[in-house]
């Protein structure tokens, strides 16, 4: 299906790698302009490289997004590159340990800026010019918010923040004819989930329990399967949904 999104110009955050990369690669082949905004300069610079080679047009912003001034440059690179934005798909965010029990006001005040503040600031900065082309906003978030996670209360804090911004923003964005979505995911399969579970003491157990809670195909979800989420909401295909949180988990019930 051609989603239309041929020459848009679309914001992705975080690092070139996993589900980011999936997005970029699904955008890519949907003829859109990326604009990557993150802070690995390596990731972004190879994934750059790679798709121009094939034809691709994207463009890399190394970028700390909890710093206010470094989203607004951002955006303004973007722009002055560009002259448009018609799209931004929010994403990045760390999975750091912060609990009640050792954690303290710091770290989980951290936690949040670093997890859940940067999806305002790109909103926040990116909106003058989305109102232009009543373009879409993405919220990828995963299901923590709604499963708990244990030993991730702020990061399972910032991700209810992130669902409730989407609900707000389809609100307060009606005006404009911009829609706001959020895709929900849980167990997906990328090489920086396989290092961390190789980590764990019994990892090939841990895969297994992960996955025998996942109800369709019992298998974790694919980065693209993802991605082709994030591009039908982006795209006028999907032109009557805001606000809506969906979640591409394969059913998985925790």
């Amino acid at each position: 299906m051609d989603l239309g999104l041929k020459n848009k110009v679309i914001i992705v955050t975080g690092s070139a790698s996993g589900i980011v990369e999936g997005i970029v690669r699904v955008l890519s082949e949907e003829g859109a302009v990326i604009a990557i905004a993150g802070r690995s300069r390596e990731d972004n610079q190879k994934l750059q490289n790679e798709l121009v080679k094939s034809g691709g047009d994207l463009f890399s912003v190394e970028i700390e997004l909890g710093e206010p001034a470094a989203c607004e440059k951002a955006v303004e690179a973007i722009v002055q590159k560009y002259g448009r934005i018609e799209g931004l798909v929010n994403n990045a965010g760390v999975d750091d340990p912060v609990v009640p029990e050792s954690g303290n006001y710091e770290r989980f005040t951290e936690s949040l800026h670093n997890n859940l503040v940067h999806y305002y600031l790109m909103a926040h900065c990116a909106l003058p010019y989305l109102k232009i082309s009543k373009g879409a906003i993405v919220n990828v978030n995963p299901k923590t918010a709604e499963t708990g996670q244990v030993n991730t209360s702020a990061y399972a804090a910032a991700n209810g923040g992130r669902n409730a911004l989407t609900r707000e923003w389809a609100v307060e964005l009606l005006k404009y004819g911009i829609r706001v979505n959020s895709v929900i995911v849980s167990a997906y399969y990328t090489p920086e989930n396989e290092s961390w579970i190789q980590t764990l003491k019994n990892p090939n157990e841990k895969i297994k329990e992960i996955i025998a809670k996942i109800s369709l195909e019992t298998r974790m979800t694919k980065p693209s399967e993802i991605a082709h989420v994030v591009a039908f909401l982006l795209s006028d295909k999907s032109s009557h949904t805001t606000g809506q949180l969906i979640h591409v988990d394969g059913d998985m019930y925790t």
